[in-house]
């Protein structure tokens, strides 16, 4: 009796060092998905985004941050608006003042909300901003290449792409808009 106890000892110590094995990568995975799903770095590989055009053909690699559009703009052609950001914990939106092309501020809000949202594994490839009655539709466009899609979108992350969006179209008084609508492609942004 002693010898079957050795042997399923034996035994039951191989598939514990098996599970082991096999526990630690699947540990690694999950750790590395979970915290690139929650990574708010843009993707430098997304190009820049302008209204409706989506950024040129590119493959992953390491390049160096690009400098903010509005640097190249003399001070002169530059607007102040209120852009609205999310705080850390996603419970409230954060006034801050910054600057963008004199002539178009509303595009140029929308772009730096946008490029704050973006992520290796969300990307967003274009937008379009139409303002009609009081009524902004921003209409927006997944890359192909997105592995996410609004939908897998986290709560928190839903409110710091839709909240910050509408409160910024919302609050700056000077565009007048009273509603914010979001269509991708012209459907309704259902989440």
């Amino acid at each position: 009796m002693s010898v079957a106890l050795k042997l399923i000892g034996n035994h039951i110590n191989v598939i514990n060092m098996t599970n082991k094995k096999y526990l630690l990568p699947f540990m690694v995975v999950a750790i590395a998905a979970s915290i690139s799903s929650c990574s708010s770095t843009p993707n430098p590989t997304s190009g820049s985004i302008e209204s409706g055009t989506p950024p040129p053909n590119t493959t992953p690699r390491a390049t160096p941050e690009k400098p903010d559009a509005t640097s190249k703009v003399p001070t002169s052609q530059l607007a102040q608006v209120t852009l609205y950001t999310s705080d850390i914990q996603c419970q409230e939106l954060i006034p801050q003042q910054i600057s963008v092309p004199a002539e178009e501020p509303l595009t140029g809000a929308v772009a730096k909300i946008i490029e704050e949202q973006d992520t290796a594994d969300f990307d967003l490839s274009a937008y379009r901003v139409k303002v009609e009655n009081g009524i902004a539709t921003v209409d927006l466009r997944l890359s192909p290449l997105s592995k996410r899609q609004f939908v897998s979108l986290s709560s928190c992350e839903q409110f710091a792409l839709f909240g910050s969006l509408r409160k910024t179209l919302m609050s700056n008084a000077e565009w007048n808009i009273k509603e914010v609508r979001f269509t991708e492609q012209g459907k309704a942004v259902i989440l």
